[in-house]
């Protein structure tokens, strides 16, 4: 938490943006910070207990279980949710003491992710073609999450000679957040935690290198070498990755593969909707514009995301323990939550997975609700 606010501060400064919030605000605030464990039943108010519970999402990604009053009410809130194992993290937890109202996330509640495995076969097929014709593979990522997730399937892929061992290269904010996922491995997945702490570090490989200057950054890019280099941010909008992607835009043997959602309106939108061949407009440290033009390949791959899948959420409310008498879908555009909404009330019916769940009732305060019904519903 306190390394990504202060890298916001650090951005905005760059961009010569006011932040809303300074470092001693920072401080301030880790003054006023209290950390749990999963489990731990903590007192908010007289009559309000907390319990943290895995998420999957990221580190330290939490499930929040309100116990309201003498019990007769709880709520599961989701956050940003994974209910799937991935290489990082164990899957989500399903199982709470009492459950009354779920409130839970819809990012992806209008659409299937391939499958995690077909997602990084992709991922080593396009590194593979790349190194071939002897490129550098840049992979603009999130320095939470992604980062990792990409490290240790570049990383295995080495290890078992389905690519050749080139460097990787790791820039920006990575290194000082995956130290902190080193610092914690008992919230990592199993496997990965029994390698780092009685088998090989996956992140500490020797082909691993850290980037630890602007001279390094220039030496790596005027390399005939190929490489893969692996740069926050996820969107190019802001960071190393940017640098990297002007000065090898230009040349055909290199390959820029988007492992994250480009959000509208982020370079990183702009560069995939041009693609191999374009030219886009870009605005120098100096403030002039500068053209640049496209010539690398330019991929996207699906798959990755540390959100859920509309399945995945299913299998998440068929799983879940107790059931809850009533769903509020949250976190998604509107299409996502109408959709996921019709998607829960068509596993509800005979024969489907949520059959005879608590929530697929239409009785007074039981159902699923979105945010543009709440106001007129009385849930309790």
């Amino acid at each position: 938490m306190v390394l990504t606010l202060y890298d916001f501060l650090d951005v905005a400064s760059k961009e010569g943006n006011r932040a809303p919030f300074t470092s001693n605000d920072i401080k301030k605030m880790v003054l006023h910070t209290v950390t749990l464990d999963y489990g731990e039943v903590t007192d908010v108010t007289p009559d309000i207990k907390l319990t943290f519970y895995n998420a999957g999402h990221i580190l330290g990604s939490a499930i929040v279980h309100l116990h309201i009053g003498d019990g007769l009410h709880n709520i599961v809130y989701t956050g940003d949710l994974k209910y799937a194992n991935t290489r990082l993290l164990s899957k989500a937890h399903t199982r709470f003491p009492r459950a009354e109202t779920l409130i839970i996330e819809s990012t992806y509640g209008n659409k299937r992710q391939p499958k995690r495995k077909i997602a990084e076969l992709r991922l080593i097929e396009l590194i593979s073609k790349t190194i071939a014709r002897g490129g550098k593979v840049l992979i603009p990522v999130l320095a939470v999450g992604r980062a990792q997730e990409i490290i240790l399937v570049v990383s295995e892929a080495i290890q078992r000679h389905e690519l050749p061992q080139v460097p990787v290269y790791i820039d920006g904010m990575i290194d000082e957040v995956t130290a902190i996922h080193l610092t914690y491995p008992e919230y990592l997945a199993p496997s990965l935690r029994k390698a780092i702490l009685y088998g090989e570090n996956p992140f500490t490989a020797e082909y691993i290198v850290k980037v630890e200057s602007q001279q390094m950054r220039e030496d790596i890019i005027a390399s005939r070498e190929p490489a893969i280099i692996i740069a926050t941010s996820g969107m190019l909008n802001g960071g190393p990755s940017v640098e990297y992607f002007k000065h090898l835009a230009g040349d055909e043997k290199n390959t820029l593969i988007f492992v994250s959602y480009q959000v509208k309106g982020t370079l990183g939108r702009r560069v995939l909707e041009t693609g191999t061949g374009g030219s886009i407009m870009l605005v120098s440290p100096d403030g002039k514009l500068e053209t640049i033009r496209i010539r690398m390949h330019v991929e996207a791959i699906e798959g990755f995301s540390g959100h859920s899948d509309i399945d995945q959420l299913i299998a998440f409310l068929r799983d879940m323990e107790p059931k809850p008498q009533r769903i509020i879908l949250n976190h998604g555009e509107p299409d996502a939550i109408l959709k996921f909404k019709k998607r829960i009330e068509h596993e509800c019916r005979p024969g489907g997975k949520l059959e005879g769940a608590p929530f697929c009732s239409n009785a007074p305060g039981r159902g699923v609700y979105t945010p543009s019904i709440l106001d007129s519903i009385d849930l309790v």
